[in-house]
């Protein structure tokens, strides 16, 4: 049996709001793909609340427990549910990168209803090249830079840039499964990464892809021109060799990119905090005692990592900050004729009702 709430709307946030002009502030329901995703998309939304108007964050009642953004959207969507008192928050996945190609993607682009992170995903932020030194800082305790993150990060972008655009473009071309993500994730990823010799790692990683790309374009030829056109038009996007990191998908850039260069990372400041505390200790219960809080004191680099709040300089957020602002210039004004806003609601129970 359904449940009147399964199926309020826009229109119906609308009219309710309306029936108190002037007593309490406007509410936007924001529906977000998992639970998960809540502490990012308010401390976005929280920019924009107003004595006019706030958000409320919320999952699809018929999505229950399901997470992804494909049962988010058809939950909200069999209801007709979206509008301006009723927004969607997903992660673009490659959706931006699709245009109108999908329905999917040519609704997600077009409706000023949905708000999309326009990176892959909201992991992408948290791995924000220009945040990750911050993350190392709280995890050692330690302010020293024995590698340059933001170099790091862009070398790598340089270094999986042909890979991945063959990767969009099969995507595209609807063809993933002849390079799918996965076997994306395989040629892309990591392996031991030693901070004495970094740019090793790089090198190797570079001589991997283009291999790759070398096998792609002698088995598809005609793609090539394709693919010339395709990185012009990422180029448009503000998508660029050295960014594209945050347009892979999210959970291998964590997993197989971001926290191999972490842990490295930490674990030489760790480490040299630690001697620096065996030098400088009077005696054995002094180390003891400071060794002991040292490492009581040190945060889990994954889950600083998923904490991060460092990135709202990085541009893609800039364009979420937009089309929030666009969403709340068509808000309607508040007020008009309560016995109209009534009749509104009226209809709109009935409607639900029936």
């Amino acid at each position: 049996m359904k449940r009147l709430t399964d199926n309020v709307n826009s229109r119906y946030m609308q009219a309710a709001d309306r029936l108190f002009p002037g007593s309490r502030r406007g509410r936007i329901i924001a529906y977000v793909e998992s639970y998960d995703d809540v502490s990012f998309w308010r401390l976005l939304l929280d920019e924009f609340e107003s004595k006019e108007h706030h958000f409320q964050i919320m999952l699809p009642a018929k999505g229950g427990l399901t997470k992804g953004k494909k049962p988010a959207l058809n939950s909200i969507l069999e209801a007709d549910a979206l509008g301006s008192h009723m927004i969607a928050c997903v992660d673009s996945d490659y959706d931006w990168l699709m245009d109108d190609i999908t329905g999917t993607s040519r609704f997600i682009n077009e409706s000023p209803y949905v708000i999309q992170t326009y990176t892959y995903a909201i992991e992408n932020y948290q791995c924000w090249a220009h945040s990750l030194y911050q993350i190392c800082v709280q995890c050692t305790l330690n302010d020293r830079r024995p590698v340059d993150i933001e170099e790091f990060m862009a070398e790598y972008s340089k270094a999986v840039w042909p890979a991945f655009v063959w990767n969009v473009w099969f995507y595209r071309a609807r063809r993933h499964s002849e390079y799918s993500m996965q076997e994306f994730g395989i040629d892309t990823r990591l392996g031991h990464v030693d901070l004495k010799h970094p740019s090793k790692i790089l090198q190797s990683l570079s001589e991997r892809t283009q291999r790759k790309v070398a096998l792609l374009s002698q088995k598809y030829p005609d793609a090539l021109e394709q693919i010339d056109e395709l990185k012009k038009l990422l180029a448009s996007k503000g998508i660029t060799e050295s960014n594209c990191y945050l347009f892979i998908q999210g959970h291998h850039l964590v997993e197989n990119v971001v926290l191999k260069l972490l842990d490295a990372i930490c674990l030489n400041l760790r480490q040299e905090r630690e001697t620096e505390i065996r030098h400088l200790a009077v005696h054995q219960q002094q180390y003891q005692n400071e060794i002991s809080a040292y490492r009581h004191s040190q945060m889990d680099i994954s889950e600083a990592l998923r904490k991060n709040t460092h990135y709202r300089d990085c541009p893609m957020y800039a364009r979420m900050s937009r089309d929030i602002r666009d969403l709340l210039v068509m808000l309607p004004e508040r007020g008009g004729e309560k016995q109209q806003d009534g009749e509104d609601l009226k209809t709109a129970d009935q409607h639900q009702q029936g």
